[in-house]
């Protein structure tokens, strides 16, 4: 059975002006320590006024944060301020989304994150209508390992971008590991562990992560 999909087509209203008001004052008149308690506070509810107040403080937190936008129960934030959320933006319950004070997150309009996935955000850059599957992960960031004389914990961090083009699907489980390239319109298979960069409409899926074949669309 094929039937319609909802989240890519369904429009997006404006959000309420009493909500954007409300983002407003709280950016205006609150600490970003207390607004983080705040969405902390309404985190697990699953009131109206819950998911308002979510998508409340965590407007008044980011650098951009668009109309529609759905935040699960459960979904948490770190360093909210340096998030570029777009329009109709679905983020599951339980993802987590770990930014860095000086770094940046941007998620495109239409981009559906699963529940339970969790994002290294530190540079992360993430295009229009992306799935992400349930559970996925990126990583963004890996200890240097040197010198091995003390434990790898203590060594420098390197941070390296993670960029997913627009209209790709990242599969249930995958995981991205640190400088990796996921191009437009890629498929990227359930859980597939990606090391390196993967072309445009290609379908890649392994442990290592192997090209499969290539989408119709590829080359053009």
């Amino acid at each position: 059975m094929i039937v319609p999909a909802i989240h890519g087509n369904t429009p997006i209203p404006p959000d309420a002006g009493d909500e954007l008001e409300l983002a407003g004052r709280l950016r205006r008149d609150e600490t970003r320590e207390r607004l983080q308690e705040l969405a902390t506070q309404h985190a697990y509810g699953d009131t109206a006024e819950d998911r308002r107040m979510r998508r409340a403080a965590w407007r008044a937190l980011a650098r951009r944060f668009g109309h529609g936008v759905t935040i699960g129960r459960g979904a948490l934030a770190k360093h909210a301020e340096t998030f570029e959320i777009g329009d109709g933006v679905f983020i599951g319950e339980q993802a987590f989304i770990q930014g860095r004070f000086d770094g940046r997150c941007v998620i495109g309009d239409r981009v559906w994150l699963g529940p339970q996935s969790y994002f290294d955000a530190r540079d992360l850059v993430i295009d229009e209508y992306v799935g992400w599957g349930p559970g996925a992960k990126v990583l963004g960031s890996q200890h240097t390992g040197v010198p091995a004389g003390i434990p790898i914990v203590k060594t420098d961090l390197r941070i390296e971008p993670v960029r997913i083009g627009a209209w790709a699907d990242v599969g249930v489980n995958a995981v991205i590991l640190p400088g990796v390239t996921v191009g437009r319109g890629a498929i990227v298979g359930a859980g597939a562990v990606v090391t390196e960069d993967v072309g445009a409409f290609a379908i890649v899926a392994g442990v290592p992560a192997r090209l499969i074949r290539w989408r119709e669309g590829h080359g053009q």
